[in-house]
């Protein structure tokens, strides 16, 4: 069986990345590079962020106790069991001070809109019981041990340092260095400081190991191990993308051979029977060419359209957002675009994307009765969202729910509607298999009298490369 190597989200299998994130210290520059800097910095905002966190979830955990009698308390305890989100979150961004590869946020995006939905999707979450569990750990143990440690090496460090600082400033010409001995002449002080100094970058050592650590132990916290289910539904998502590129290679193949080899053909054949008319055959012959010329100038009007429905050139060209104008220049009600996509996308994507729009506005012009259409969208938290809006009677429905907002994700549902009592949309099941494929979902919103919303939410990696 095929494996990259890689999770999907980008990140290195834990093993090897936790191993990568002690080969810094066997490097000679270690000690006078910026890395004892950050990691320092790493494990000193631990101390103020894990007292906030400890006092955060004791008035949580105590006010919602309190108060859960007269049911006041309850949305207190809501937001305590979900109180280690947003540390985790926070957690992610600080873990780039001692390690460079990033960790991705396990959460899903919510099927639906809504604080509701948010909270059902949240609570289901095996994510969100571990950086609560993540969060209670860091309150009560992490932070205290951190601060004790940094504490220590500061302590040692600066006290001897300080000490021609401190005889100064008692005046008698002695000092205490660290409580255990007396430094009772300046060139013996300047002595403790100069060991003080050269002790910053033998501890700098224990202090990377620290943090090292700790930055390993966040990293299997926060980010959800993979069961045996789990290993192999990230290796059938893997094959399907492999599936769809080979899915959109033959049909780039299909396209190629019938514009380069059919199409040429026909037009090859239309001028020959053009030339045969021009050379004054008799009536009956010339009728029948003239037929077959006719005939052939048919035949290559839809071959072009079949070529253009395979994969439209402008969408190879110029990106998804041309491609759309096209669409929309062709439609027969005027249509309203704007489309803010970064560059080229994966062309499975763009291709999706694109069939799923020509779809909604087609479905707009036959069934929507409209005056005006739009399209709109862009890239939001890496994914692709696209909506379709027209200013129609509204009315449509999807056969999967029969209310009155479908939604479709992962291939579920008819992808049928009516507007109206009439059926409409039976291309949607292909649109939603399509986007389904791609890890994408639709949703239509279409209350009685409008405007009825198409929207299709779709992952964007950006292109790798293009052919």
């Amino acid at each position: 069986m095929y494996s990259s190597g890689m999770h999907p989200s980008g990140t290195h299998p834990s093993g090897t990345h936790s191993s990568g994130l002690w080969q810094p210290l066997r490097r000679r520059d270690y000690a006078i590079s910026a890395r004892p800097w950050r990691a320092a910095l790493y494990l000193l905002t631990s101390v103020p962020l894990g007292a906030a966190t400890l006092l955060t979830l004791v008035l949580l955990a105590v006010a919602g106790s309190a108060l859960a009698v007269v049911l006041v308390g309850l949305p207190l305890l809501l937001v305590l069991v979900l109180s280690g989100i947003p540390l985790a979150s926070l957690e992610r961004r600080r873990l780039r001070l001692v390690d460079s590869t990033p960790l991705t946020d396990p959460h899903r995006e919510p099927p639906g809109t809504g604080l509701a939905a948010w909270l059902r999707t949240r609570l289901q979450e095996r994510s969100t019981w571990r950086e609560l569990g993540y969060a209670l750990l860091f309150a009560t143990v992490l932070w205290p041990l951190e601060a004790l440690a940094v504490g220590a090496m500061l302590l040692v460090c600066g006290g001897l340092m300080a000490t021609p600082a401190v005889m100064a400033a008692g005046g008698d010409g002695e000092a205490k260095v660290l409580k255990l001995w007396i430094a009772d002449s300046y060139p013996e002080a300047f002595a403790v400081l100069a060991a003080g100094v050269l002790l910053l970058p033998v501890l700098a050592y224990p202090l990377g190991a620290l943090a090292a650590g700790r930055a390993v132990l966040t990293r299997q916290l926060l980010s959800v191990p993979e069961s045996g289910a789990d290993s192999r539904l990230q290796e059938l998502d893997r094959s399907r993308m492999r599936l769809v590129d080979a899915f959109e290679a033959e049909r780039r193949r299909i396209e190629r051979d019938l514009h380069d080899g059919a199409q040429q053909r026909l037009v090859a054949l239309s001028m020959t029977l053009g030339l045969a008319r021009l050379e004054g055959p008799a009536e009956p012959l010339d009728g029948l060419l003239a037929k077959a010329q006719g005939e052939a100038d048919v035949a290559l009007v839809e071959i072009r359209e079949l070529i253009r429905g395979i994969h439209p050139q402008v969408l190879t060209d110029r990106g998804l957002p041309s491609a759309v104008e096209d669409i929309a220049d062709r439609s027969p009600i005027p249509v309203d675009v704007r489309l803010d996509v970064p560059g080229r996308l994966l062309e499975a994507v763009e291709s999706g994307v694109y069939f799923a729009v020509s779809e909604a506005l087609a479905n707009v012009a036959k069934h929507s009765g409209a005056t005006r259409a739009s399209v709109r969208g862009g890239v939001v938290s890496g994914r692709l969202v696209v909506e379709v809006e027209d200013d129609g009677q509204g009315g449509a429905r999807l056969a999967a729910d029969g209310g009155e907002a479908g939604a479709v994700d992962g291939g579920t549902g008819s992808g049928t509607g009516t507007v109206g009592g009439a059926r409409v949309g039976t291309g949607l099941q292909g649109v939603a298999d399509r986007l389904s494929v791609l890890g994408g979902s639709l949703l239509l919103s279409s209350p009685p009298g409008g405007p009825t919303v198409f929207r299709l939410e779709v992952p964007c990696p950006p292109a790798r490369s293009r052919t």
